[in-house]
C-alpha cells in the first residue's frame, strides 16, 4: 500500500500543480461565471470524469507493463522523470503570458459535463502527464503496483472533482479578478516549472 509520506508529497505536487491557472480551471471558471454555480460543477465534473479516463488506461497500461517487464516499468519511470524535466525546463523558460477565461456560449448541465469530458480526454498531453507521473510515486517494496496506482489515480480524480468543485462556487469573484488583473498569470510559467523541475530532481536523486 501507498505510505503516508508518499501520499503526502503526492497530494502536496497535485495540489500544488491545481492551483496554478490552466485550461481546466480556466474552462470551469468561465463556465461558472456564465452559467453559475451548477453549470461549473457540471463542467469540473466532466473534467474530473476524463481525469478518470485517463487514469484507468495508465493503471491498466503500466500494470500490464509491470506485470511483463520490471525492467520496462523502470524504464518509463525514467523516461517519465526525463519528461518532467522537459516540462519543467520549458515552462520555465516560456515568456509571461496573460491569463484570459476562454469565450463561452451558455450551455445546459449535460452540455457542459460532456464538453468538460471530451476536452480532457482527448488532450493528449493529460494522457502523457498521467504515464510520466504516476510511476514515480510506485515503489514495489510497498506491495501489489496496480492497487498503488489505482489509489494515486483515484485520489487524483477526487482532487480534481473536489477543486474544480470550489471553483464553480467562486467562479464569479475569480474571474472578475482575473479580468481586472490580466497579467496575474506572468510567473505563472516559473511557479509551474519550478514544481516540475522540483518532482523531476526529486525523483531522479530518489532513484539512486
Amino acid at each position: 500500500m501507498v505510505d503516508v509520506h508518499t501520499l503526502t508529497a503526492y497530494v502536496f505536487i497535485v495540489l500544488g500543480l491545481f492551483l496554478i491557472p490552466g485550461p481546466a480551471m480556466l474552462l470551469t471558471l468561465a463556465r461558472a461565471a456564465s452559467g453559475g454555480p451548477r453549470i461549473g460543477i457540471a463542467t469540473g465534473l466532466g473534467i474530473a470524469t476524463g481525469d478518470l479516463v485517463h487514469a484507468l488506461c495508465a493503471v491498466l497500461g503500466l500494470s500490464a507493463l509491470l506485470m511483463t517487464s520490471a525492467v520496462a516499468f523502470t524504464a518509463v519511470k525514467i523516461l517519465g522523470v526525463l519528461y518532467l524535466l522537459y516540462l519543467g525546463v520549458r515552462a520555465f523558460l516560456d515568456p509571461p503570458q496573460p491569463i484570459d477565461l476562454p469565450t463561452v456560449k451558455r450551455l445546459g448541465n449535460a452540455q457542459a459535463y460532456r464538453q468538460g469530458l471530451f476536452t480532457e480526454v482527448l488532450n493528449p498531453k493529460t494522457a502523457l502527464f498521467f504515464l510520466a507521473f504516476l510511476p514515480q510515486f510506485v515503489h514495489a517494496e510497498r506491495g501489489s503496483a496496480a492497487l498503488q496506482l489505482s489509489v494515486l489515480g483515484a485520489l487524483f480524480v477526487l482532487l480534481s472533482a473536489g477543486y474544480t468543485t470550489l471553483l464553480a462556487f467562486g467562479g464569479g469573484a475569480v474571474a472578475g479578478w482575473l479580468t481586472r488583473h490580466p497579467r496575474a498569470g506572468r510567473h505563472q510559467g516559473k511557479v509551474v516549472g519550478s514544481l516540475y523541475l522540483a518532482l523531476g530532481l526529486r525523483l531522479a536523486f530518489q532513484e539512486r
